[in-house]
Protein backbone atom coordinates (compact mmCIF):
# COMPACT_ATOMS: atom_id res chain seq x y z
CA UNK A 1 0.00 0.00 0.00
CA UNK A 2 1.20 3.49 -0.83
CA UNK A 3 0.15 6.79 0.68
CA UNK A 4 -0.04 10.11 -1.12
CA UNK A 5 2.25 12.88 0.11
CA UNK A 6 2.42 16.35 -1.38
CA UNK A 7 5.73 17.76 -2.52
CA UNK A 8 6.61 20.89 -0.51
CA UNK A 9 8.21 22.47 -3.60
CA UNK A 10 5.71 21.86 -6.41
CA UNK A 11 2.63 20.56 -4.59
CA UNK A 12 2.34 17.41 -6.70
CA UNK A 13 1.14 14.22 -5.06
CA UNK A 14 3.67 11.42 -4.71
CA UNK A 15 2.96 7.79 -3.86
CA UNK A 16 5.14 6.73 -0.94
CA UNK A 17 5.17 3.04 0.02
CA UNK A 18 4.07 2.42 3.62
CA UNK A 19 7.51 1.07 4.53
CA UNK A 20 9.24 4.29 3.41
CA UNK A 21 7.33 6.97 5.32
CA UNK A 22 10.34 7.51 7.59
CA UNK A 23 12.78 7.76 4.66
CA UNK A 24 13.98 10.72 2.60
CA UNK A 25 12.73 10.52 -0.97
CA UNK A 26 12.46 12.61 -4.12
CA UNK A 27 9.43 14.11 -5.83
CA UNK A 28 8.65 12.31 -9.06
CA UNK A 29 7.83 15.60 -10.80
CA UNK A 30 10.42 18.19 -9.68
CA UNK A 31 12.91 15.91 -7.86
CA UNK A 32 12.80 18.04 -4.71
CA UNK A 33 13.51 16.27 -1.46
CA UNK A 34 10.55 14.64 0.30
CA UNK A 35 11.36 14.66 3.98
CA UNK A 36 10.34 11.85 6.33
CA UNK A 37 6.82 12.03 7.74
CA UNK A 38 6.95 14.60 10.56
CA UNK A 39 3.31 14.82 11.59
CA UNK A 40 0.79 12.34 12.93
CA UNK A 41 -1.05 10.46 10.19
CA UNK A 42 -4.75 9.67 10.67
CA UNK A 43 -4.92 6.00 9.74
CA UNK A 44 -7.68 3.70 8.57
CA UNK A 45 -7.48 0.03 9.50
CA UNK A 46 -5.97 -0.86 6.10
CA UNK A 47 -3.36 1.91 6.36
CA UNK A 48 -2.57 0.94 9.95
CA UNK A 49 -1.98 -2.69 8.99
CA UNK A 50 0.16 -1.74 5.99
CA UNK A 51 2.30 0.79 7.87
CA UNK A 52 2.80 -1.22 11.06
CA UNK A 53 3.55 -4.33 9.04
CA UNK A 54 6.07 -2.68 6.70
CA UNK A 55 7.73 -0.08 8.94
CA UNK A 56 11.45 -0.47 9.49
CA UNK A 57 11.26 1.99 12.39
CA UNK A 58 9.04 1.97 15.50
CA UNK A 59 5.45 3.15 15.08
CA UNK A 60 3.79 5.21 17.82
CA UNK A 61 0.01 4.97 17.72
CA UNK A 62 -2.33 7.40 19.48
CA UNK A 63 -5.75 5.80 19.99
CA UNK A 64 -8.15 8.72 20.49
CA UNK A 65 -11.70 10.01 19.87
CA UNK A 66 -12.95 13.47 18.85
CA UNK A 67 -15.25 13.81 21.88
CA UNK A 68 -12.44 13.03 24.39
CA UNK A 69 -11.13 16.07 26.27
CA UNK A 70 -7.89 14.41 27.42
CA UNK A 71 -7.29 13.30 23.80
CA UNK A 72 -7.51 16.94 22.67
CA UNK A 73 -5.07 17.85 25.45
CA UNK A 74 -2.63 15.15 24.28
CA UNK A 75 -2.85 16.07 20.56
CA UNK A 76 -0.23 18.88 20.63
CA UNK A 77 2.16 16.59 22.51
CA UNK A 78 1.69 13.90 19.86
CA UNK A 79 2.44 16.48 17.14
CA UNK A 80 5.63 17.56 18.94
CA UNK A 81 6.72 13.93 19.28
CA UNK A 82 6.07 13.31 15.57
CA UNK A 83 8.28 16.27 14.63
CA UNK A 84 11.06 15.23 17.00
CA UNK A 85 10.96 11.60 15.83
CA UNK A 86 10.81 12.28 12.07
CA UNK A 87 13.00 9.76 10.29
CA UNK A 88 13.34 7.61 13.41
CA UNK A 89 9.68 6.65 13.90
CA UNK A 90 6.23 6.98 12.35
CA UNK A 91 3.35 8.45 14.35
CA UNK A 92 -0.21 7.34 13.63
CA UNK A 93 -3.52 8.49 15.07
CA UNK A 94 -6.39 5.99 15.21
CA UNK A 95 -9.85 7.41 15.80
CA UNK A 96 -11.54 4.77 17.97
CA UNK A 97 -14.98 5.98 16.87
CA UNK A 98 -14.36 5.34 13.18
CA UNK A 99 -11.93 2.40 13.67
CA UNK A 100 -13.39 0.46 16.65
CA UNK A 101 -12.01 -2.89 15.45
CA UNK A 102 -8.44 -1.63 15.83
CA UNK A 103 -9.09 -0.43 19.37
CA UNK A 104 -10.65 -3.77 20.23
CA UNK A 105 -7.81 -5.74 18.62
CA UNK A 106 -5.26 -4.07 20.91
CA UNK A 107 -7.36 -4.03 24.09
CA UNK A 108 -7.84 -0.26 24.20
CA UNK A 109 -10.33 0.35 27.00
CA UNK A 110 -9.54 3.97 27.84
CA UNK A 111 -8.33 6.86 25.73
CA UNK A 112 -6.01 8.45 24.99
CA UNK A 113 -4.01 5.27 24.74
CA UNK A 114 -0.53 5.11 23.28
CA UNK A 115 1.07 1.98 21.82
CA UNK A 116 4.52 1.52 20.29
CA UNK A 117 4.93 -1.18 17.64
CA UNK A 118 8.22 -2.69 16.54
CA UNK A 119 8.45 -5.31 13.78
CA UNK A 120 4.65 -5.34 13.59
CA UNK A 121 4.16 -6.21 17.28
CA UNK A 122 3.14 -4.02 20.24
CA UNK A 123 6.09 -3.55 22.60
CA UNK A 124 4.72 -0.83 24.91
CA UNK A 125 1.27 0.48 25.80
CA UNK A 126 0.19 3.26 28.16
CA UNK A 127 -3.21 4.93 28.65
CA UNK A 128 -3.58 8.55 29.76
CA UNK A 129 -2.21 11.92 28.74
CA UNK A 130 1.56 11.86 28.24
CA UNK A 131 4.00 14.60 27.34
CA UNK A 132 6.01 14.54 24.15
CA UNK A 133 9.17 13.68 26.08
CA UNK A 134 7.54 10.59 27.56
CA UNK A 135 6.27 9.53 24.13
CA UNK A 136 9.68 10.05 22.52
CA UNK A 137 11.39 8.06 25.29
CA UNK A 138 8.97 5.15 24.86
CA UNK A 139 9.66 5.06 21.12
CA UNK A 140 13.43 5.30 21.53
CA UNK A 141 13.39 2.43 24.04
CA UNK A 142 11.79 0.31 21.28
CA UNK A 143 14.76 0.94 18.98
Amino acid sequence: MSLLRSCPACGRSNRVPAGHLADVGRCGACHAQLRPLAEPLDATEAQFDAIVGAARVPVLVDFWAPWCGPCRTAAPEVEKAAKALAGRAIVLKVNTESQPALAQRFGVRSIPNFTVFRDGQPVWQQPGVLGHGQLEAAVLRAV
